[in-house]
């Protein structure tokens, strides 16, 4: 007979978590390294499971209740009620009351009782790595006069974001008014550092990030192509889009490219180029400000 794999991802608005759905997935392993085959009781928004208010109890000869905070009361109360038949085994539990006053389980490997304490089995966890991918979008440019065109760049690397699986970073470089809570250049930069793909239709989304030597993905907004462009063009850097001539599929291959070991090494390259040709800049700066003539003169 089968067993139910249920825990805080059975009832919905009951605030699941990654680590909850962590220790289903190696409990329902364990399961399968047990010879025994499982069903998962899942509520929205998650999806592919079954409910159990309404499979047949009878199915089940164990009901497997794995993660998060334990106690006597509702919700569990009903489901515990329903599978009255079945062997009850928690896993990876914070038990709420003294287990001397309340312990419904046949057998129970606690995350912590009054009994005793154990790591939390999200350790054991095998879970992917994604990308990290800084998203760093334009706001409306009135002195461009393109507000459709901006938000059409924008939603173009939203939807390429949204088809990948990746751990999207919304990273705002304004600081007059920081929409994601940062406070200096600093704080900026040393978060961008720290992805793995930059998307942008900035152009210091573009700069840090291959100051950084980040791969970067960049659309340019605005019509014909404006400093975005430009800049792209002085840096060398290829993975540039204007907005009528950004596919889906071109930037699907741009991204992909963007997670390679070449891209890494083109955008450190870029910035090599670039602080080579500021210095030129920088000596000529100084040199000029050291000559200095009388207000008038020539």
């Amino acid at each position: 007979m089968k067993a139910l794999v249920a825990g805080w991802f059975s009832f919905e608005d009951m605030g699941a978590t990654a680590g909850d759905l962590m220790a289903r997935d190696l409990a329902c392993a364990w399961l399968t390294e047990a010879g025994r085959v499982w069903d998962v009781a899942l509520a929205p928004p998650f999806a592919g499971g079954v409910d159990w208010r309404t499979v047949e109890p009878s199915h089940y000869a164990d009901l497997v209740f794995v993660c998060g905070p334990f106690g006597n009361g509702p919700p569990v109360d009903a489901m515990l009620a329903r599978f009255a038949g079945c062997r009850l085994i928690g896993l990876d539990l914070t038990m709420l009351q003294p287990l001397d006053d309340w312990n419904p389980f046949d057998t129970l490997y606690e995350r912590d009782s009054s009994a005793a304490a154990r790591p939390d089995i999200a350790f054991a966890a095998d879970v992917p790595r994604v990308p990290v991918v800084g998203m760093i979008l334009i706001h409306p440019q009135p002195e461009y006069g393109e507000r459709d065109r901006h938000r059409q760049a924008n939603d173009r690397l939203r939807r390429l974001l949204d088809s990948r699986e990746a751990a999207r970073m919304t990273i705002d470089t304004r600081l007059d008014a920081n929409g994601t809570g940062l406070r200096t250049a600093a704080e900026i930069e040393s978060l961008i550092a720290r992805v793995d793909v930059v998307v942008t239709t900035r152009l210091h989304g573009l700069v840090l990030a291959l100051k950084t030597g980040v791969p970067v993905l960049a659309i340019d907004p605005v019509r014909g192509g404006a400093k975005v462009t430009r800049q792209a063009e002085a840096l060398g850097w290829p993975l540039l889009f204007q907005a009528d001539d950004a596919t889906d599929d071109a930037l699907q291959r741009a991204f992909d490219y963007c997670l390679t070991g070449d891209a890494r090494a083109a955008a450190h390259a870029c910035r090599t180029r670039a602080v080579a040709a500021i210095e030129l800049v920088h000596r000529d700066f100084v040199s000029r400000l050291r000559d200095v003539r009388p207000v008038g003169s020539r």
